[in-house]
């Protein structure tokens, strides 16, 4: 069954704002101001099509409507809360442009397999424009920027949060190493008989012998095995090794991928199990580099030809045996490492402006590059030292620091949605 693209559009938090009007040989009521929030309003038709959009949601889901005034009334309450979210957005400055908008309609559009123009026609038959779309899209856009800025700096968490996270067994769990997995059961009735318990043995041994021939596990399964995921080709999706019974718990960890166990008995019969994939928990090794530099900008007082210059020279002083830490002191123009003879300290290339990255690679250990010009201004560097560090403990204190700022988001929003609008003006003339 295809989704409507306008329903791909309701979750948005903004709808879209029709303000058309028909002329009719009668008097027409002129659409009218409902509610006002500080220095805006909110208009009958934003509720209206709202409205119609709520309920066609909930109807399409099979549930009961609630009474049109009290539908009317939840949602011009989530209109005021949106406006004055937009409102906030404003008066900070906060601007979507064209460009970014086109790229967010044209993401939407990929994500539903059309191109531009199938994504427009798609919008006309669920009858929103395409004008329509983008405004919503924009307004959701500011929404969302609103709340990272506002929300996000609300969100505090130490560093002991994070330790303590990574030492309890839910973030054991959550951080663990996941494996995609397949099964093959070999059925043992309940109360079976040694000879039945020894047939299925048999059994279960003799596929473990084809899968190390090469056999498909897939096909095995599907003609042996009384798994439940057996017509699946015994996929069982996604697990952590917690998740699993002992002791394969502990056996899959052993296991490569494309590997599988030998036959396991258990309550319910025989098993064997093979690692599909893996993902998460493994090792994040990264190249550093023990870098330091003199940086000279050009400024009102010194032009572009005689920054280059004077960087020239604090090479040529360099090369002809000064010390580089004590010219970086003097000369750099690097408030952040200046002090420190223009020590970078171990740094990981790709957090370098892609000028100094591409110097940097080039030059060996030990050795002075000649000056080069960033966006920042001239350069002259010397490598120190190269190393593979492995990341793993900080890739996971990064993945625990996400988790808690994710559990704590929800909570911390709830709490300014109910703060700003505590602190408008709000009138309901509804």
């Amino acid at each position: 069954m295809k989704t409507k693209l306008s329903d791909c559009l309701r979750p948005l938090l903004l709808g879209a704002v029709f303000l058309g009007t028909s002329v009719h040989a009668d008097v027409q009521p002129l659409d009218r101001v409902v509610a006002i929030v500080d220095t805006d309003v909110v208009m009958q038709s934003q509720l209206d099509q709202r409205v119609r959009e709520v309920q066609q949601t909930i109807a399409k889901r099979g549930d009961s409507l609630p009474p049109e005034h009290v539908l009317s009334q939840q949602v011009l309450e989530r209109l005021i809360i949106e406006n004055i979210q937009l409102q906030i957005g404003d008066r900070s400055g906060i601007r979507i442009t064209d460009e970014e908008l086109n790229q967010a309609v044209g993401t939407i559009a990929q994500r539903n397999n059309l191109s531009l123009e199938q994504f427009r026609a798609a919008l006309e038959r669920d009858g929103l424009s395409y004008e329509d779309a983008r405004e919503q899209i924009r307004r959701e856009m500011i929404i969302s920027r609103v709340r990272q800025r506002r929300v996000a700096e609300r969100i505090q968490v130490s560093d002991q949060e994070v330790e303590n996270f990574l030492e309890s067994e839910s973030g054991k769990m959550q951080l663990s190493v996941e494996y995609r997995l397949a099964n093959i059961l070999i059925r043992v009735p309940d109360a079976a008989s040694a000879d039945e318990i020894q047939a299925a043995d048999r059994r279960a041994q003799e596929l473990y012998q084809q899968l190390q021939q090469g056999a498909d596990f897939a096909q095995l399964a599907i003609a042996s095995s009384a798994s439940e995921t057996a017509l699946e080709g015994g996929n069982m999706g996604w697990r952590k090794a917690a998740q699993l019974p002992a002791p394969f718990d502990s056996m899959i960890g052993a296991l490569s991928v494309g590997e599988t166990t030998e036959p396991v008995r258990t309550p319910g019969g025989f098993i064997l199990i093979k690692l599909l994939e893996k993902r998460g928990g493994e090792t994040q090794v990264r190249d550093e580099v023990h870098v330091r530099h003199v940086l000279i900008k050009p400024s009102e007082i010194r032009s572009e030809a005689e920054t280059k210059r004077l960087a020239e020279r604090v090479y040529e002083r360099i090369m002809a045996g000064e010390d580089f830490a004590e010219l970086a002191k003097d000369f750099s123009e690097d408030p952040g490492s200046a002090l420190n003879g223009g020590d970078l300290n171990w740094i990981d290339p790709n957090a370098l402006v892609p000028e100094f990255r591409a110097v940097m690679a080039q030059t060996e250990s030990g050795e002075v590059s000649k000056p080069f010009k960033s966006a920042f201004g001239w350069h002259v560097l010397q490598v120190m030292g190269r190393r593979a560090t492995d990341g793993s403990e900080q890739f996971r204190k990064q993945q625990a620091l996400s988790v808690l700022r994710n559990r704590k988001y929800e909570d911390e929003l709830q709490a300014w949605l109910r703060q700003i609008r505590d602190e408008a003006y709000v009138e309901s003339k509804l």
